[in-house]
């Protein structure tokens, strides 16, 4: 205890050196919680915007539906299903889906296109598809009405209120075919998306297709990102061997590429960050070193072991780490909150071409709280580790040679 309280002596013996260690720690943390913190908010982010283009974070399908997109494979809604799914932790919305393809046509125009029969009100909670609506009006569950995306709607020559003829192949190969009034047009950050979509109500699509009461898919939103792969799991455990139930990733295998990539990326980055970390603390050791020496030597010139200067040594710099990692997570959790709520905004023809795809364009922070901990812990272990210098020293001094510094 006592060794305890002369290190903490010690330390204000000399406020500047000790402020200015625990600085270097202190910005340390800060810096590191700030690059980690964006790093994980951009990803977010990213996986926000692509999973709200159209997929979702989770999709449940007839088992094999997704090897084989057909409406063979679809199944009848089940009210059963749709419960187990909403009472399930972390699932925030559930959106039923008939998907198909037909040939979309005005006048001579022709184009294949995906169909895609959806609840309108729940679907909008789910992927916000109102707030793509860039002309004309919204689609209500009893209407037959279709919402064209806006480069179909181009390539045809259409707009609101003109008539769509869709031909296709329906349920157990009937004739599918039906003409539906253009109620909106939408937009897509996705390019293929924005050339080939056309949603229809639920209920409308069923009767183009002749499906009856058969969907293709439930979509799902989740409170927690980060928990999806957790969700997937219990998921198709809880509904057996009938469903497949596959995770944003799973179905979007190019996207994780990417963001592993990037984050490959990142974690050189960030280790060269942490070299640089290292520097800054190594150098004030350096320097409280270089300062002590004199009083070091004539601390063992006067008969005091190496094994106690040492332990005294490394307690000073275990209090002065731990001081500026604590004050850094401190200051690092408003600071990175603020740059949550007031993320970087890009601007310019940058800005235009986030926007042009769909991306809002800004640089948000995550605020997980394992983010300070985890960057706290590293700073500290540094930290820690490069503490071991002094006591390396002091191990090889020579009292005579110190006292003559």
């Amino acid at each position: 205890m006592w060794l305890l309280k002369l290190a903490w002596k010690n330390l204000w013996r000399n406020k500047a050196r000790s402020l200015i260690t625990m600085a270097a720690i202190f910005f340390a943390v800060i810096l590191s919680s700030i690059v980690s913190s964006l790093q994980k908010g951009v990803f977010d982010n990213l996986i926000k915007n692509v999973v709200s283009f159209y997929s979702g974070y989770i999709q449940v399908h007839q088992r094999g539906y997704w090897n084989e997109q057909v409406l063979e494979n679809s199944f009848a809604v089940n009210a059963g299903v749709e419960k187990d799914l909403l009472r399930q932790k972390g699932i925030s919305g559930v959106t039923a889906r008939l998907e198909s393809f037909a040939l979309a046509s005005s006048g001579e125009s022709t184009k294949g296109c995906l169909v895609v029969g959806v609840s309108p009100g729940s679907e909008d909670r789910v992927t916000s598809l109102r707030s793509k609506l860039i002309a004309g009006g919204y689609v209500s569950d009893a209407d037959n009405a279709a919402l064209l995306s806006e480069g179909l709607a181009r390539r045809l020559k259409l707009a609101v209120r003109d008539t769509l003829v869709l031909i296709g192949q329906g349920y157990h190969g009937t004739t599918a075919a039906g003409k539906f009034p253009i109620r909106g047009i939408l937009r897509f950050g996705s390019p293929e998306l924005n050339d080939k979509s056309v949603f229809l109500p639920l209920q409308a699509a069923q009767e183009f297709y002749g499906a009856g009461n058969r969907i293709t898919s439930y979509v799902l939103s989740v409170d927690a990102p980060d928990d999806v792969k957790r969700t997937t799991t219990e998921l198709g455990r809880i509904l057996g061997k009938e469903y497949e139930v596959l995770s944003w990733g799973e179905m979007m295998p190019d996207i994780r590429q990417h963001i592993r990539t990037d984050s490959a990326s990142m974690t050189i980055i960030t280790g060269i960050l942490y070299i640089l970390i290292c520097f800054g603390i190594f150098g004030t050791l350096l320097m409280m070193m270089v300062e002590r020496r004199h009083e070091l030597g004539v601390l063992l010139a006067i008969g005091m072991k190496k094994g106690r200067i040492s332990r005294l040594l490394l307690l000073e710099s275990v209090l002065t780490v731990i001081s500026g990692c604590l004050l850094g997570i401190l200051i690092s959790v408003p600071l990175v909150g603020y740059m949550h709520n007031n993320p970087i905004r890009l601007g310019g023809e940058l800005a235009d071409i986030y926007r042009r795809f769909g991306f809002e364009p800004i640089f948000p922070t995550a605020t997980n709280a394992a983010i300070f901990m985890r960057q706290g812990v590293i700073v500290l272990v540094m930290g820690l580790l490069l503490s071991l210098y002094p006591v390396i020293k002091i191990m090889r001094m020579n009292p005579v040679a110190a006292m003559h510094t």
